[in-house]
């Protein structure tokens, strides 16, 4: 087992119950906040009134910035940096998913130091302070309510980027899974892909922890038992509330104790690379690329991938279970094969392309140029 440090400070304020803490947890750090949301959905199921409601009762000014779309984008992050220092704002309040709450992640690291957000993502400066964060989330998927991770991308570099500042961490987090009932399926969908996504990627880390084995294990079993019980019924407030809490908690850092590093990510390098290309939802992308992945390291890691199998299917043969997490996307609508989103022949060179000028990579399992074109035959 790796050694480590764990520190999550994040707080979480999870129930049907605490939309009435909103108004007062923001007003902790001042009197103004900038309300940041996406293309519409809140105002249409309610939630958006609800949270203006709370901050009028608690007397908080706010500025609206709206807009932000699912693979958010560099420039409105930008956008956002300019108003909050215009409107002198002293927190973000984010409603929304993981796009909403990345980009106010990038926002609340940039804003006070007036840095350049897409150096701040490539690593090229370090804020030292950070903007108030509050998020309300609306979509279970990311993780990204109780993380300091996040990813966004600039069409002028061609690049889609993941990354880590402690500075970055929600100070608060409120998760009423009531405000999932709305989401779409196809959403819904994609948001348990991407869950079960970070579960493996945590799986394929290195270091022998077998608590952390437990515990992914555990959060893929349970995001695929409930998945058909929330598709056949999409308002059950407990199904929404265990989806909601198991996707926090693939991301949250409870899986990565004892590994080193807090996963692979190699295949999410490999999904933000059909997301850039053809704004692919981050879930299908990984629903694509996950299979073959693994396809890829059958007989690189043979041992773990086995092990994994058990776990999930009781199933210790590595081609039978590839094809059941194959069929479990499938019984969930989520894509297997770049051909089922309209990806043609004449395109796989575009992508090996960029997976090539962006290196892709993994932090454990090294990919290189030659394994780019055998990933793309076993996508397509």
């Amino acid at each position: 087992m790796e050694n480590f440090i764990y520190n999550n400070p994040a707080v979480l304020h999870f129930g049907n119950n605490i939309s009435g803490e909103i108004g007062q947890t923001v007003k902790k750090y001042g009197d103004k906040t900038l309300l940041v949301y996406g293309t519409g959905s809140v105002k249409k199921n309610g939630i958006y009134d609800i949270i203006v409601s709370e901050l009028n009762k608690n007397s908080i000014e706010f500025v609206e910035y709206s807009g932000i779309k699912p693979n958010p984008v560099i420039e409105d992050v930008y956008k956002m940096i300019e108003l909050g220092q215009k409107e002198n704002v002293n927190s973000i309040l984010a409603v929304g998913g993981g796009s909403v709450i990345d980009s106010s992640k990038v926002v609340s690291i940039s804003l006070l130091e007036d840095l350049d957000p897409w150096m701040v993502v490539k690593g090229k400066l370090k804020p030292t302070v950070s903007l108030p964060l509050v998020t309300v989330l609306t979509l279970a998927a990311t993780g990204t309510e109780m993380n300091a991770a996040a990813v966004v991308q600039n069409k002028k570099t061609g690049e889609k980027i993941g990354f880590v500042n402690p500075l970055s961490y929600p100070k608060h987090s409120f998760l009423n899974p009531e405000f999932t009932f709305s989401v779409p399926e196809n959403y819904t969908a994609f948001g348990i892909v991407d869950q079960i996504a970070h579960a493996l990627e945590a799986w394929f880390a290195n270091g022998d922890s077998t608590l952390a084995d437990r515990f992914i294990a555990s959060i893929i079993i349970e995001s695929m038992e409930l998945a058909p019980k929330v598709f056949a019924e999409p308002r059950n407030y407990e199904y929404r509330s265990k989806i909601m809490l198991a996707a926090t908690c693939a991301l949250n850092g409870i899986t990565s104790l004892g590994r080193k590093y807090s996963g692979d990510w190699g295949v999410h390098d490999i999904g933000h690379t059909l997301s850039f290309l053809y704004d692919t939802p981050h879930g299908a992308s990984l629903s694509i690329a996950y299979p073959a992945w693994l396809k890829l390291q059958k007989s690189r890691i043979p041992d773990r991938i086995k092990k994994l199998g058990e776990f999930i299917f009781n199933e210790p043969d590595i081609e039978k279970f590839i094809s059941k997490l194959e069929d479990f996307f499938h019984s969930v609508q989520s894509p297997i094969r770049l051909s089922e989103i309209q990806i043609e022949e004449n395109e796989l060179n575009n992508i090996e392309k960029l997976m090539n000028k962006n290196s892709v990579n993994g932090l454990v399992h090294k990919l290189g140029s030659n394994d780019y074109n055998e990933l793309i035959n076993l996508m397509k």
